[in-house]
């Protein structure tokens, strides 16, 4: 039986304050988002799988230097990019990582390199690019991924540490790319990439490339793309507990994403949000801050991107 597609894509929790938002950099973020739907859209809109589509409109993302993964990585305190990738596949439950790497074009498409020709989930460092030149994944020169934007938002970081402040703009704490997918025939994935936390620790690893908790993909649930406090969606293990809700406690996606954002994140102090997408095509995209970058569209019906709560 043909079923009818379903896809959603984000560029992340931090975004721009509405009060800060310009119409311009506004109508630039919308029409990123717009290309990422439709990279992922045109894949499964000719019949091909879910996780081939998650992946594509990841790849816009990550080549977009408007979002947090990739091209518009963040930087670490040494003034370095260090980026982690996850997918996962729904029908086998299959899944490859990569963490704290810096060099290939794609970290997204060296995660499914690690899915699909090792027998482990997780790489790092040297190994995983070893992995990547061995697979032919294309490599860039470093001015490649420095933007000033970037730049500008580490020196405000470090400013304000310097000084005791915390850091409360979610556009510095956090950001990631994702997408989650159901094809024609019901399978599910879900793909993520992010350059991390603006200023963070050299090693510090999130809850991108932690299967359960940035990223998740079963065919009898869900797939979960999650964007926020890593070290929060870690501990709360926050995509595998949309997915349990659904599968073991017969929760209905809406009910179970929005628990786990709106009341288990938000009661640990955790900010962020996750897209989800059902094995009926349901999709959501709860969150429990200002805004998140993020689209969706399913079969038949005209693709939506939105920023605020209010759209």
């Amino acid at each position: 039986m043909t079923l009818p597609y379903a896809l959603a894509i984000h560029g992340g929790a931090g975004v721009m304050p509405r009060a800060s938002m310009t119409p311009e950099f506004s109508k630039e973020c919308r029409a990123a988002l717009k290309r990422a739907v439709a990279a992922g859209e045109d894949v499964l809109h000719r019949g091909g799988a879910a996780l081939d589509a998650a992946i594509e409109s990841v790849n816009v993302l990550e080549d977009e230097p408007l979002f947090n993964a990739g091209r518009g990585a963040v930087f670490t305190t040494d003034v370095t990019h260090e980026m982690d990738a996850a997918v996962m596949d729904g029908a086998s439950r299959r899944a490859g990582a990569v963490a704290g790497i810096f060099g290939p074009r794609n970290p997204v498409t060296l995660a499914r390199a690690v899915m699909e020709r090792t027998d482990h989930v997780l790489l790092i460092g040297s190994g995983a690019l070893r992995l990547a030149r061995d697979a032919g994944l294309p490599f860039e020169e470093p001015p490649y991924f420095y933007t000033e934007r970037r730049r500008r938002a580490l020196e405000e970081a470090l400013a304000l540490r310097a000084n005791g402040q915390t850091i409360d703009d979610p556009a510095l704490r956090h950001g990631t790319v994702g997408a989650v997918a159901r094809d024609r025939s019901g399978n599910l994935a879900a793909a993520t990439s992010t350059g991390g936390v603006t200023g963070k620790l050299p090693g510090r690893v999130g809850d991108t490339p932690v299967i359960g908790a940035g990223t998740f993909a079963d065919n009898r649930s869900c797939a979960v793309s999650a964007t926020g406090d890593g070290e929060a969606f870690i501990r709360l293990c926050v995509a595998h507990e949309i997915d349990a809700r659904v599968r073991l406690a017969g929760q209905t996606l809406e009910q179970a994403a929005a628990g786990v954002v709106m009341d288990d994140l938000t009661r640990i102090g955790g900010s962020g949000g996750v897209i989800a997408v059902d094995a009926r095509g349901n999709v959501t995209t709860p969150f429990n801050c200002e805004g998140m970058y993020r689209g969706w569209v399913v079969e038949g019906d005209t693709a939506s991107v939105a920023i605020y709560h209010d759209e």
